[in-house]
């Protein structure tokens, strides 16, 4: 905050702003989502996702598939080690005991029922929608199998395979269970915005005193009072009092706002270097946070899903399978052989068990985003990373993203008859006890740039001005333009147009006063983040356009965009505003990401291709984001394009070996070469599949070689020169 006092007009307009970007100025929305309840927990939370013909997930949630899988695996262990076919290729034997014959058969007849039933139910549903996919090639692989298996136990077949049925549902149980995950996670960005409301509020009496009152007691024309570091509970008109606001969380701001008599206040807004008494003019959902939070739901809902390739992948296979395998029985009954009609059949449909396919996307996600954790990146949504290879447009939020969202001193002006030096240790004597972010500055300034350090007494907060103490038997004040107007205090002529070209700059202006009259002046802002040239340079350099958006002003704005070579900018965007720029790049044929690291961002990064969180931003940003920058460092952003094409690659290399090699294997287990006497025994068909699974997992594993580029880090700026 400048401590410079922002006139009605400013004030009203963002107003203005925040109402249009709720579409309501003052009522509620009739039917929409309370704002205030809270999700249930992510393993415990049903996932409901809005697409194209039936929802294979609908109903199921985070902690069936996990449950389900982990009991999978530890039955799924034995049945493979007791395999006579894995024995033989390992080179061991388990010694016979009474029963082990029928063990692979008892413990994989439970692993198809409580862990193969969930797919079952998904198929019945694909199919009753005419839309087979992923669930029922999977529900006829393992129904295929387990006909097949018991067969074989009862001697009708020469070859078992329960260890493939086994291993075959708990990889799909493993995938699954990663996905369901993935959706959940995205439900929690409603949650903490619901948590910037305060649970109380101070209720102001008829006369005077104050009640605590839980805040959904609050109503229209209440008075209440915000004391120095309490929360808005919310949106109103401030009565009495003078505090600065920081709704950096709510309006992208990177300074607090002095708020005064007839200034709007927003809902979980913090209040800070003084009181205030409010009138209530929207409670509930007809509160700005409120029609944030509609924003955000309103773009998770509506953002389409892109289908897995797997998925289509596998829509395909299911019909070449049943096809090859209906047609292999017909022929080969009328041929008069109905013996070979079967077990062709079966060998043919077996050989079409998706174990790769079932691979060839989930390995090369749990190797990517385990990768992409080592490089700072967190992947929370598996499709993000197929979108993120097709950016050609990265927009990123100005405050805490490209820059450190904190002041620091980018230079000192002092008058003729004073030093830097001496300029600088007198307003970091004054600010030595005060919390304030500016004041925090000066001092950290001070003790980098070696600057004398004074001992200030009888230190007084001016709220909305600036501060006051002694120092060295002078009376010193430190504070911004409002402070010069309400002291009448004498400004130099060589320190005016100083002062006036940083204020144009978008630069916070303070002055050091002594006697009525300023010694100098202090310039700072908000401190570009020293990779973020870096970053924006390596995605010129890969043909990838560059914009900002911000809630700070143009003056800010401009000057951020000319120091990083960014393409284009947007100042004094409101969180509306932003979801609808990602809009207008996307309605323009463009793929964007959006990174960012503020509440005000969540509707844009939910919207988006691709949405980006800077890891050390609010809670809000990362459960909107598909992927969080963990280091906050912006040039990850370019890892996440790179690990994208990567993975991509993979998933589409492993796709096309899992559907391409039953291109040969099912005409060959159809008994079609037969006449020139070339077969494919069951046995060998159980073995073509599982090394085509072995081939995925390798291919998948070449991955961890990439090495994610990443440019030497720049020095910490020093102070800049005047």
């Amino acid at each position: 905050m400048d401590r410079a006092s922002h006139d009605g007009h400013g004030a009203h307009e963002r107003q203005r702003h925040l109402e249009e970007a709720t579409g309501e100025s003052r009522s509620g929305v009739p039917g929409a989502p309370r704002g205030h309840e809270p999700a249930p927990p992510l393993e415990k939370a049903e996932v409901h996702t809005p697409h194209a013909g039936h929802d294979r997930h609908e109903g199921h949630s985070v902690a069936m598939f996990r449950d389900k899988f982990w009991l999978s695996l530890a039955l799924t262990i034995p049945v493979v080690l007791l395999s006579h076919d894995v024995q033989q290729w390992l080179g061991y034997r388990i010694p016979a005991f009474p029963g082990v014959d029928y063990l692979p058969a008892i413990l994989g007849t439970i692993v198809f029922v409580y862990g193969g039933a969930v797919f079952i139910r998904g198929a019945v549903g694909e199919l009753r929608d005419g839309q087979p996919g992923m669930m029922t090639l999977i529900s006829l692989a393992i129904v295929v199998a387990f006909v097949t298996s018991w067969a074989a136990t009862l001697g009708l077949f020469e070859v078992e395979i329960w260890w493939e049925l086994s291993t075959l549902i708990t990889i799909m149980l493993l995938g699954h269970w990663l996905e369901m995950r993935s959706i959940a996670q995205a439900r929690g960005a409603l949650t903490a915005l619901a948590e910037l409301l305060p649970d109380a509020a101070e209720r102001v009496r008829p006369d005077g005193s104050a009640e605590t009152v839980p805040s959904s007691q609050l109503r229209e024309g209440d008075l209440v009072l915000i004391r120095p570091g309490g929360r808005v509970p919310a949106d109103g008109v401030v009565i009495e009092g003078v505090a600065d606001l920081d709704e950096s969380m709510i309006t992208g701001e990177s300074h607090a706002i002095s708020k005064g008599p007839g200034d709007p206040v927003i809902a979980g807004t913090v209040a800070a270097g003084g009181s205030l008494r409010v009138r209530v003019t929207a409670v509930g959902e007809a509160t700005a946070l409120s029609g944030i939070m509609r924003l955000v739901e309103a773009a998770q809902a509506s953002a389409s899903r892109a289908q897995a390739l797997a998925d289509r992948a596998a829509a395909l296979l299911f019909y070449v399978a049943l096809a090859a395998g209906i047609l292999t029985l017909i022929v080969w009954w009328l041929i008069g052989d109905p013996e070979s009609a079967l077990v062709r059949t079966a060998t043919v449909l077996v050989i079409a068990c998706p174990h790769a396919l079932g691979l060839a996307i989930p390995l090369v996600i749990a190797i990517s985003t385990s990768l992409g954790a080592r490089n700072g990146l967190l992947v929370k949504n598996r499709i993000a990373l197929e979108r993120a290879r097709e950016v050609d447009t990265v927009i990123f939020d100005k405050t805490g993203t490209l820059t450190k969202g904190q002041p620091g001193l980018a230079a000192v002006g002092p008058a003729q008859d004073a030093t830097e030096a001496e300029v600088l240790g007198l307003a970091a004597a004054v600010e030595a006890d005060s919390e304030h972010p500016l004041a925090q500055a000066i001092v950290e300034a001070a003790r980098r740039l070696g600057a004398t350090q004074h001992t200030a007494t009888g230190f007084e907060t001016l709220a909305g001005r600036g501060a006051r103490a002694q120092v060295g038997g002078r009376d010193i004040l430190v504070g911004g333009p409002r402070l010069v107007t309400e002291y009448s205090v004498e400004v130099p002529a060589e320190l005016r147009p100083l002062a006036d070209q940083w204020s144009a700059a978008g630069r916070t202006v303070l002055y050091v006063v002594a006697g009525g009259r300023a010694l100098g002046v202090l310039s700072l802002e908000d401190e570009i983040r020293p990779e973020s040239k870096e970053a924006v340079a390596a995605l010129h350099a890969r043909g990838i356009r560059v914009a900002m958006i911000t809630g700070d002003s143009s003056a800010v704005a401009d000057t951020v965009a000319r120091r990083l070579a960014i393409d284009q900018f947007a100042a004094q965007v409101l969180p509306a505003d932003k979801a609808a720029a990602v809009q207008m790049f996307q309605q323009s044929g463009r793929k964007v990401a959006m990174v960012g690291d503020g509440v005000n961002d969540a509707p844009a990064l939910a919207i988006a291709d691709v949405g980006i969180a800077i890891g050390a931003g609010t809670d809000v940003a990362v459960e909107s984001a598909d992927i969080v920058l963990v280091r906050s460092d912006p040039r990850d952003v370019v890892g996440a394009i790179e690990l994208s094409r990567a993975s991509y690659a993979k998933m589409v290399q492993n796709l096309i070996w899992a559907t391409g090699y039953n291109v040969v294997a099912i005409p060959v287990a159809a008994g079609l070469f037969v006449p020139w006497g070339i077969d494919l025994p069951m046995a060998v068909g159980a073995v073509a599949m599982s090394l085509s699974t072995i081939i995925v997992a390798a291919n998948a594993q070449l991955l961890r070689r990439l090495r994610l580029r990443r440019e030497s880090r720049t020095p910490e700026p020093t102070l800049a020169p005047a």
